[in-house]
């Protein structure tokens, strides 16, 4: 009986990786940029600005110079001041409040997420949308989004315990809404990367780590700190390594 079990549960655990394969996002390699040279980026909005990665983004990019306006819907969860930092409250299911945070900007950075992990929720992908199409709007053209290893061509990398257990009986929810979000962003126009990080901690930022296509393990879980994952992801704005691409990272 306990054979059986488990057997089901495996079997439950590569179903669902080979959905969030299927639905993610598949790109199988960076595609060079065809652009000329563009005017530099100095103004950034940050989607998702009061979570983990968000908050080190806003951190980050103030000390890089970057003029930084954090789309939040609490402003007191954001208890940061800073004369190139502006706060704009709303909400990113709102399209005017998203459209009107997005005017003006010269890219998006998201780390966008919830807490809700066993109730049904659009928030990632609804509220993608509502960024893309505000950004499609006023021609703001490069956009950051964090997703997740174990999504599109990345199924399976986050290891054994991840596959088997953790996403499929965890965040099956979660991921499906993740799953429509990199959809969205991979069939935009815009100039969009999508970084996939592993299990984000709230480590110190060590400054190194390994990135690329083939990051990720079907074996072991790889862990990453939320700090050094905005660091990557502000590389992105001026870098064209990883455009159209979808970017593991992990230590």
């Amino acid at each position: 009986m306990i054979r059986l079990l488990l057997l089901l549960f495996a079997g439950y655990g590569v179903v669902m990786s080979a959905i969030f394969a299927r639905r993610g996002a598949r790109p199988t390699a960076a595609s060079p940029s065809d652009r000329g040279a563009r005017a530099p980026i100095r103004k950034i909005l940050i989607i998702g600005a009061t979570g983990g990665t968000g908050r080190e983004l806003v951190k980050q990019g103030l000390a890089q110079g970057y003029e930084v306006t954090a789309f939040v819907r609490d402003p007191a969860k954001l208890q940061t001041t800073h004369p190139q930092l502006q706060i704009v409250r709303g909400d990113v299911l709102d399209d005017a409040a998203v459209e009107a945070a997005v005017r003006g900007q010269d890219a998006v950075l998201s780390s966008l997420g919830h807490r809700r992990l066993f109730v049904p929720s659009r928030t990632q992908s609804e509220g993608t949308r509502n960024v893309i199409r505000a950004m499609e709007t006023h021609g703001v053209r490069r956009f950051i989004c964090e997703t997740a290893l174990g999504l599109g061509s990345s199924a399976g990398k986050l290891g054994l315990f991840a596959t088997f257990f953790f996403l499929p009986v965890v965040l099956p929810i979660y991921f499906w809404d993740k799953s429509r979000q990199e959809k969205l962003v991979a069939e935009s126009r815009l100039d969009w990367v999508l970084v996939r990080p592993g299990v984000l901690t709230n480590e110190a930022p060590r400054g190194t780590y390994r990135h690329g296509h083939d990051v990720g393990s079907y074996i072991s879980t790889g862990r990453v700190s939320r700090a050094d994952v905005a660091d990557f992801m502000l590389r992105q704005l001026n870098e064209d390594t990883y455009l159209h691409a979808a970017p593991g990272i992990v230590w």
